[in-house]
């Protein structure tokens, strides 16, 4: 039995055992708080709900978001936080409306842009131009750039796409797109805009309307050639490998490992695996654990062009949550998602496909922390693949 606590002490200890990654006792601690009838803080109120998505428990934590939403609408970070609960849920009607207020919070406003034209609506707007610009990593532009021709239809207007320069070849084998300029290039002028991110609310994006068309993106078939010829004589099945995603992302402590932690996947035995990695965790391919073959192209990738005609000629993908994966997902590309026990709201929960992707599957922690388990199971799947060239 937890003894009564005040306000200050019930705060100070859950923060403390979350900070310690025990989300169980902050919860516990929360509770008798509020067991108490001594009435509560929004912060008490905040730390439940932390408490309970931390532990997968977000259908729990949504009524308690709605409570503090309705009663402090003004408050954009709590409005935020129920965006991702209600996403990872797939409530996505009233999902997308809150994650407008992405760019609102005390921490983002700065990274927004200032646009002097109306957002878009959905509207039908022929003979007027519409700017749909990109937004956040290069996975969230990979996944949501499938949206830019269903806007265009929607709209009727002329689109233009402002786009970073590293993705701007993929853009240009999309159809649809009226003109593509660079980010940080001056626009021409538009009546309306529209962030990339954004796209599902002006659209009213429903579960139940993914995939759409697959693939969406395409290889440059330059690149396609070349690799189909670098990488002819290595035996079939041929795996892809990342396992650490951008090392300055917030979230990359949680969802990133070290190549030996992949260790295991060599006693599936046959095929090649390959290292894509790219980035500061890329050396490690150098010096590979024990038992585990591995080809290392980092210095042969050149940029996202290069690594969608290897993932077209590979026969699966294994890698962490990172933007290769949604660049695999897009080109229709088998992968096998290594995700940490809490996933980001784009993987929804306790589901090991993805409604974004059909040819993805997702291996999920069984507990906070547990790479092990995780790299088992792929170990025990790749035994169950075929062998042989396959195209």
């Amino acid at each position: 039995m937890i003894p009564p606590l005040t306000c200050e002490e019930a705060e100070g200890q859950a923060r403390q055992a979350l900070a310690a990654n025990d989300p169980a006792r902050a919860e516990a601690l929360v509770r008798a708080f509020l067991g108490a009838g001594q009435g509560a803080p929004v912060a008490i109120w905040s730390l439940l709900v932390l408490a309970l998505r931390r532990q997968g428990r977000f259908a729990e934590a949504r009524p308690i978001q709605e409570m503090l939403v309705d009663h402090l609408p003004s408050n954009l970070d709590l409005r935020f936080d129920l965006a991702e609960t209600l996403l990872q849920l797939g409530e996505f009607e009233r999902g997308w409306r809150e994650y407008h207020y992405r760019y609102d919070l005390v921490h983002t406003v700065a990274l927004a842009r200032k646009v002097q034209r109306p957002r878009w609506d959905g509207r039908a707007m022929a003979g007027k131009t519409l700017l749909i610009h990109d937004e956040q990593g290069f996975g969230d532009t990979f996944q949501f750039i499938r949206l830019v021709p269903w806007a265009k239809r929607k709209s009727g207007a002329r689109l233009v796409l402002q786009i970073n320069a590293d993705q701007e070849s993929f853009a240009r084998r999309i159809p649809g797109i009226d003109q593509i300029i660079r980010r940080g290039e001056l626009p021409p002028p538009f009546d309306m805009h529209c962030e990339m991110m954004s796209l599902p609310m002006a659209l009213g994006l429903r579960l139940a309307d993914l995939p759409g068309e697959m693939p969406y993106l395409a290889a440059d078939p330059k690149r396609l050639r070349r690799w189909r010829d670098r990488l002819a004589r290595l035996p079939r099945p041929i795996v892809a490998l990342v396992w650490a995603g951008r090392p300055n992302h917030a979230n990359d402590a949680n969802r990133s490992m070290s190549l030996s932690t992949l260790a295991p996947l060599a006693e599936a035995g046959g095929g090649s695996f390959i290292s894509i990695q790219k980035g500061p965790k890329a050396a490690e391919a150098e010096t590979p654990p024990p038992g585990l073959t591995l080809t290392n192209l980092d210095r042969e990738i050149a940029d996202f062009d290069d690594t969608a005609a290897i993932l077209r000629v590979a026969d699966l993908l294994i890698s962490v949550d990172s933007s290769p994966v949604h660049l695999a997902g897009g080109l229709n590309r088998p992968a096998w998602v290594m995700l940490p026990y809490i996933g980001e709201w784009r993987w929804l929960t306790e589901r090991e496909d993805s409604p974004w992707y059909p040819s993805l599957r997702l291996f999920r922690q069984d507990r906070p922390g547990d790479w092990g388990g995780v790299v088992r199971r792929l170990a025990a799947a790749l035994r169950e693949l075929p062998t042989g060239a396959r195209r």
